[in-house]
Formats: C-alpha cells, sequence, structure tokens
C-alpha cells in the first residue's frame, strides 16, 4: 500500500495538492482553507487557474498545473465536493490515478481535518488498489504521499483507523478477486489462519468435512459434496477482555458457483470466483476489529463449499437436514447460498447465543433487478438495529436499501416433504431468501440483520474509490458500525 505520511509543514514541494470546493451551482469554486496555507504567489496563482480550468469542485475532479522551475513544480488542484468524508474519499481515488506517475506528492488539508483525512486516506489506498497475477503490465509509480495537518499526533489515530479499514478492505478484494482454479474451501481458510497469526485475542476454529459430518451441517455437506474440495467452516472468534456486546457475523462463502445440477448458462458462472464475497468481508471486518482493538466480541463463521457438478452433487428435489434439525427441500441446486447459511446461522443461536446476528451474501441476482448494482438489500425486523447498520454503511461511503419482510410470502416456504422450501419459484426472490433465513433465526429473529450484497460486491467499471472487479463491499460500513458497539 501507499505510504502515507502525516507532517505539520510539506518537507517536498515537487507536486502540491490544494483542495477545492464546490460553492453551488451559481457560484464558483473555492479553494479549501488549509493548515498550511500555500505562499501568497501559489494561492493567486490557483485562484486564478479554477475558472480558467473551468473546475466545478465536484468530487474527484483534477487538474494538474506545470510550473517549470518553480515551487512546487507541479499543482494539482484537487476537487472535494461539499467537503463531506465521501467527497474527500472520491477526491483520494482520483488524486491517486492523477497521480499515478508521480514518486511522492503533499497534500495540505482543512484545519479540523479528521473528516477530510479519513476519506482522503481510505480513497487514496482503495483507489490505487490493483490486482493482477503477472508483472506484466504498469504498476503506478505514486509510492509515498504526505498530508500536512496541525496536529499530526492528534490524528494519528484517524490515519490508523483508515490504513486499518482500507487494508481489510483491500484483503477482502484479494480473496475475491482470487481465481477458483486456486481459491477453494481449504484454500480460503489457510488464508485467514495466515491473517489471523499473532494477533492476541483471536481464537480460529476450522471444521473439515468429517467434523462437519459429525456435529450435522447437512447444508454445507450436501452443497460441497459435488466437489473433490471438500467444505469447510471457519469460526474466527475475535475476544477482547472488555467486550460487553458479543456480534456473530456469517458470510456466504461459495468459492465457486456452477450451479451444481441446475448448472448456470456461461454468462451467469464466470464471475462465480466471487460468490464467497460475504464470507470475505466478514472475515476481513473481524481482522479489522481486532488490528484496531475495538471492545466488541466478533464471531464470524464462514460457511465455505465449491457447488460442482458431479455423481456426489445434491440433486434438485433433495431434502437437506440442517443444523440443529431444520429441513429444506430445494428443487434448485442453485439455490445453494441460503442452505450453507442456515447451518451457520442455526450453530450461531444455538451454540454461541449472541446479542446480535448479521449474515452477509452474495445471495440473488433479485438484489440487482430490485437496486442496481452498487445497493446491498438489507433486510430486518428491528428498526434501531437497521437504522443503526445503514447509517453506518452510509458514512463509511457504502449503499445499502432496506427491504421489506412480507408476512403473506412465508406461505411460498411450503414444503409437502420437509419444514420447508429453499428454493420456491414463486415470489420476489431476494425477499424470500430472507424469509428462509430467517427461519433459522431462533430467538434472535428481532435481533437479525440479513443483507444480500451480491450486486454491490463486483464493480463493472472504476468510479470513486473502486476498482474495477471485487470491491470489498461491507468491510467499511461492518467496522463503522462494530466500533459504535464498544
Amino acid at each position: 500500500m501507499l505510504a502515507i505520511r502525516l507532517v505539520s509543514e510539506p518537507a517536498r514541494l515537487d507536486t502540491l495538492v490544494l483542495p477545492v470546493r464546490r460553492e453551488g451551482s451559481d457560484a464558483p469554486a473555492t479553494l479549501v482553507p488549509t493548515a498550511s496555507p500555500p505562499t501568497e504567489e501559489v494561492r493567486a496563482e490557483a485562484t486564478a487557474l479554477i475558472p480558467a480550468a473551468r473546475l466545478t469542485g465536484d468530487a474527484g475532479e483534477a487538474r494538474e498545473h506545470l510550473r517549470p522551475g518553480g515551487t512546487p513544480e507541479r499543482l494539482v488542484l484537487l476537487g472535494v465536493g461539499d467537503g463531506d468524508e465521501q467527497g474527500w474519499r472520491s477526491a483520494g481515488a482520483a488524486l491517486a490515478r492523477a497521480a499515478r506517475d508521480e514518486t511522492h506528492v503533499t497534500v495540505v488539508l482543512p484545519d479540523d481535518g479528521a473528516v477530510a483525512l479519513r476519506g482522503l486516506a481510505e480513497g487514496l489506498l482503495l483507489g490505487s488498489y490493483r490486482f493482477r497475477l503477472t508483472e506484466a503490465g504498469d504498476a503506478p509509480a505514486l509510492a509515498e504521499v504526505d498530508l500536512v495537518v496541525s496536529d499530526p499526533d492528534g490524528l494519528a489515530p484517524t490515519l490508523d483507523a483508515a490504513r486499518t479499514t482500507a487494508a481489510m478492505t483491500r484483503l477482502a478484494r484479494d480473496l475475491t478477486n482470487t481465481p477458483s482454479s486456486v481459491k477453494n474451501p481449504a484454500w480460503f481458510a489457510a488464508q485467514v489462519e495466515a491473517a489471523a497469526t499473532g494477533h492476541p485475542d483471536l481464537h480460529l476454529r476450522v471444521r473439515g468435512p468429517e467434523e462437519l459430518a459429525a456435529e450435522g451441517f447437512g447444508g454445507i455437506l450436501a452443497v460441497g459434496g459435488g466437489s473433490a474440495s471438500g467444505p469447510r467452516l471457519v469460526e474466527l472468534d475475535w475476544r477482547p477482555a472488555d467486550a460487553r456486546t458479543h456480534v456473530v457475523l456469517v458470510g456466504k462463502g461459495i468459492t465457486f458457483d456452477t450451479g451444481g445440477i441446475s448448472i448456470k448458462p456461461v454468462p451467469a458462472m464466470k464471475l462465480m470466483r466471487k460468490d464467497m464475497a460475504g464470507a470475505a468481508a466478514v472475515v476481513a471486518a473481524t481482522l479489522g476489529a481486532a488490528a484496531l482493538r475495538l471492545p466488541v466480541r466478533v464471531t464470524t463463521l464462514a460457511p465455505l463449499a465449491e457447488n460442482m457438478v458431479s455423481g456426489s452433487a445434491y440433486r434438485p428435489g433433495d431434502v437437506v437436514r440442517h443444523y440443529g434439525g431444520l429441513t429444506s427441500e430445494s428443487t434448485n441446486s442453485d439455490a445453494e447460498g441460503r442452505l450453507v447459511l442456515a447451518d451457520a446461522m442455526a450453530y450461531a443461536v444455538h451454540e454461541l447465543q449472541p446479542d446480535l446476528l448479521v449474515d452477509l451474501a452474495t445471495l440473488t441476482g433479485a438484489n440487482a433487478v430490485a437496486l442496481g448494482k452498487r445497493h446491498a438489500a438489507l433486510y430486518s425486523e428491528n428498526d434501531q438495529l437497521a437504522a443503526d447498520l445503514l447509517a453506518a454503511i452510509d458514512e463509511a461511503g457504502e449503499r445499502a436499501w432496506r427491504m421489506p419482510l412480507p408476512a403473506d410470502y412465508v406461505e411460498y416456504l411450503g414444503s409437502d416433504i420437509a419444514d420447508l422450501h429453499s428454493s420456491p419459484a414463486r415470489g420476489a426472490g431476494s425477499v424470500v431468501a430472507a424469509l428462509f433465513l430467517r427461519e433459522f433465526t431462533g430467538e434472535l429473529r428481532d435481533r437479525w440483520v440479513h443483507v444480500d450484497m451480491s450486486a454491490p460486491s463486483w464493480s463493472d467499471d472504476t468510479h470513486a474509490e473502486l476498482t474495477k472487479g471485487a470491491t470489498g463491499w461491507g468491510v467499511r460500513g461492518l467496522l463503522r458500525w462494530l466500533a459504535t458497539l464498544g
């Protein structure tokens, strides 16, 4: 990652970045007052450049001005929008791209710089993300960024939080982007073990096929039964001594999804390496909670399986016995994510007895049909819990929308041969999937949130702090929310 340093005075002035704020549709953009103002000469030059370059101050707008023989040699005017955290985050990502050929830049920030610092730092670190399995291609040259602030020591914790959040989001992106020729359940579990090593108060247990069978995790075993790479259940527990609240996070971890016997068409299958993005997000958020030493207990459950086609694959019409004893009839083997989640959620309710239960899953294509590519669908019966999590998601720069849990759709879950039908053909797809999962929440029903984040887990283009590919959606929002529970 980029090296970001807080300084009280500029140490190098080869490239100086001045933030520009949008003042409204009719008013011209203006320079943002900063902790270490530029010289009168540079300020006057920048002020004259704003209208000449037709700058609006919109977040992410960047203009470079060359000053041969001058100090600084290059001047970058950087739009921060209204100056909120997301505006600064978009600006940081734009700067990482605009200055990719520089090795070092200096950015001056406002006096009250906490919001600007967190947004800009996250944007720089996320906008510069790059995933490649080859050395071919030009890597960005930008290696160091100095941020000029009034109180470097006082703002150090803010920068640490931004660094940790970005590092964990990048980890989730790496896990999700990794091709499934490399990534299977055992590999994923090994990555979690490597990342968790050295963190005090962080405990890891990985169940393999034999343990899953002995303990009754029928959903995970059914979905993973068609693959030569056996399923796993990762249980990662951050257990600080001062925790007063216990949260269980559950993330869908299908390391590749063919659809099983109900096989997907090729266009729908080619990106199914991303079907474990929920597991990546909750694991990364738990590692982030440990790195930040948040005073809340967080247990992550990541049920991992490959949904493959073979003679041992589960069939349409099979009845699955889940952890805890509930059975479900599945007439579509491509509705596999809810089966592994149901096992993990039932285990959490029966054995872990947390205060709150949250699951994240790339669960349905219906998420994108309802809300487009950038919003997750959030379901909960608890208004305050839903509002708190939505607020944290929004503050972190992610997007979600609360969806209904209509009572009359529950009838679609009826089965003639099992307790539930897991893949009914009627009803709104994302809603019915959420209602199915609700059946496994037990007494935590009013303290549970389900997030269908299939759509925003992947970006088809580069915009703001997102790069094309896996987004790491959920890590930032979860960390913001967990920080409020201490």
